[in-house]
């Protein structure tokens, strides 16, 4: 069983007291003990070896708190990239356009041409592609772009036919299908997941293969950045049957938390047509996953004042995803199977629905440290905190859209005093409730040391600073993907913190990131230790 000494370099254990240890010892996947580098290597055995940290900080593993792994890995691998500026480079509709023709080009008729990571709000011509555009691409090939958020897309005309959609379709709750005011003929957009469907999954058009191809592709991704616990945070049958195709005994480089969609559960884990699960301890069973409402980008968040600059006369609040009473209903029957919750919620319109079913939950079926989870909050008032910490829930918010849209919450979705709030992690902290920060990958890509940065400075892409007051401290924004990561989830006996007897999970960076605000920018992994094995390594750090 191998053994190491990490010693000589800042040791931020995120622990109850914030200890400041000098040495950390690990036996096998577990830390053996923590403290005095003396007494540390009076335990230390003959083959124990010997990591000199040579002044870079050691740190607990970074715990991604909300995402949908792997699904970055599809993008990179299967999918062809429209992001816009400040995340990618396609600027206008001309320039989507060419890159899914050249990726209809390279693929067979028939199939699938998909578009992910498209943004409205970024791109020159401010919407999104229309279906007579999307058939200038290919009539050949279904083509699909999904919006940036996931909460809406475009299609060609032969992918609407393949979705079963045509003028005669009507519009499900919480979801519609794109219009001509005039004639009523399609104009290819999809918008909210009920109208999306399959479509709308991480896992759409995913086989077995290409499943494990992302699935090692995002895993490798995730350890360069430290991270080494993440999440699938909207588990399909059809992604829990591709989980579920790893035997017990294999370990699959990594660790993860499945949120299975709350609809459909039981019946995926339990009773005569549950998915024969085979238990693999890589891979835990977690919350079960609801939403309310939609996206800020496409207005579809549901706020109880109206957007500063409304784009649909008909939802100037945005729209809710569920009916109330059904809503309430499900939040119930999940609270008395005894499930913790994860509810998308983005604005506090969304957020009052999942609050208020909780209550009436916790009313009727009293349950201690339930841990029900509002996820997003970006709109979350105050007097909404207050009662949320009054009920035992908590929230992980999202401050990197202040980096990525800050800029349109202030010009448009929120306009200049709301928006001063987004993400208000630090009017949490004063009522006492405990939260996450996360990227929603592929939303953003998982970063969180620039996620940290997006938390603690609130600084828009402009270089706008976007609500000062709700700035949280450099250790907040690392408890926040380390220790109250893993308490969220119910992992914190195991994880999130450097404490004896925790799994060896590490992330080693090249300075102190809480010496200063803007310290997380200069910061980088230099290395990622999973269960007590180094599993990443920048050479040109290591060796500096």
């Amino acid at each position: 069983m191998s053994s190491t000494l990490y010693f000589n370099g800042p040791i931020l254990t995120m622990d109850a007291k914030n200890s400041r240890p000098e040495a950390v010892l690990t036996e096998g996947q577990i830390i053996k003990a923590v403290g005095v580098e003396a007494a540390l290597r009076s335990q230390m055995s003959a083959s124990t070896q010997e990591h000199d940290l040579r002044g870079q900080t050691l740190i607990p593993a970074f715990i991604d708190p909300h995402g949908h792994f792997p699904d970055p890995g599809f993008i990179r691998l299967f999918r062809v990239d429209l992001s816009s500026p400040p995340r990618g480079d396609c600027a206008d509709m001309a320039a989507a356009l060419a890159r899914l023709r050249a990726k209809a080009a390279d693929t067979p008729k028939g199939e699938w041409v998909m578009g992910v990571l498209f943004d409205n709000t970024a791109i020159a011509e401010a919407r999104m592609p229309t279906r007579v555009e999307l058939d200038s691409v290919s009539i050949e090939h279904p083509v699909w772009v999904i919006h940036a958020s996931g909460h809406n897309g475009a299609a060609n005309s032969l992918a609407l036919q393949e979705h079963g959609v045509s003028q005669d379709t009507s519009d499900p709750l919480g979801g519609r299908f794109g219009r001509d005011p005039e004639t009523g003929a399609l104009t290819g957009l999809i918008e909210g997941i009920s109208a999306m469907g399959d479509m709308g999954d991480t896992d759409f058009l995913i086989t077995r293969e290409r499943f494990w191809q992302g699935f090692n592709a995002t895993r490798n991704e995730y350890l360069a950045h430290g991270v080494t616990f993440a999440q699938n945070a909207w588990t399909s049958r059809k992604m829990l049957e591709h989980f579920a195709s790893l035997s017990a005994d294999q370990d699959p480089g990594y660790d993860l938390v499945l949120l299975p969609i709350g609809e459909d559960e039981p019946e995926m884990t339990e009773g005569p047509d549950a998915i024969d699960w085979p238990g693999n301890p890589h891979f835990n069973l977690g919350p079960r996953k609801l939403f309310t409402d939609g996206a800020f980008q496409l207005q579809t968040a549901l706020l109880s004042e109206p957007y500063h600059k409304p784009v649909d006369p008909e939802h100037p609040c945005g729209m809710t995803y569920a009916d109330t009473k059904a809503h309430s209903a499900e939040v119930k029957r999940l609270h008395q199977l005894g499930f913790q919750i994860h509810c998308h919620c983005n604005g506090d319109g969304g957020a009052e629905m999942f609050i208020n079913a909780v209550e009436a939950a916790l009313a009727e079926q009293p349950r201690a440290d339930h841990r029900h989870t509002v996820i997003h909050g970006q709109a979350l008032r105050d007097d909404q905190l207050q009662r949320m910490a009054y009920l035992g829930m908590t929230v992980s918010f999202f401050p990197a859209h202040i980096h990525f849209w800050g800029d349109r919450h202030f010009d448009t979705f929120l306009g200049p005093e709301r928006a001063q709030r987004i993400s208000p992690a630090a009017s949490a902290e004063r009522f006492g409730l405990r939260y996450t920060i996360h990227n929603d990958a592929s939303v953003t890509p998982t970063r969180p040391l620039h996620l940290a940065h997006c938390a603690v400075n609130r600084t828009t892409a402009s270089g706008r600073i976007l609500g000062a007051e709700q700035r949280i401290s450099p250790l907040s924004a690392l408890k926040a993907q380390t220790i109250d990561a893993a308490w969220q989830v119910f992992q914190e006996d195991r994880r999130g913190s450097i404490e004896t007897g925790k799994l060896a999970d590490f992330a080693i960076l090249s300075c102190n990131p809480l010496e200063e605000e803007n310290q997380f920018l200069k910061t980088t992994v230099v290395a990622t230790v999973r269960r007590g094995e180094t599993v990443f390594q920048d050479r040109g750090l290591v060796d500096a």
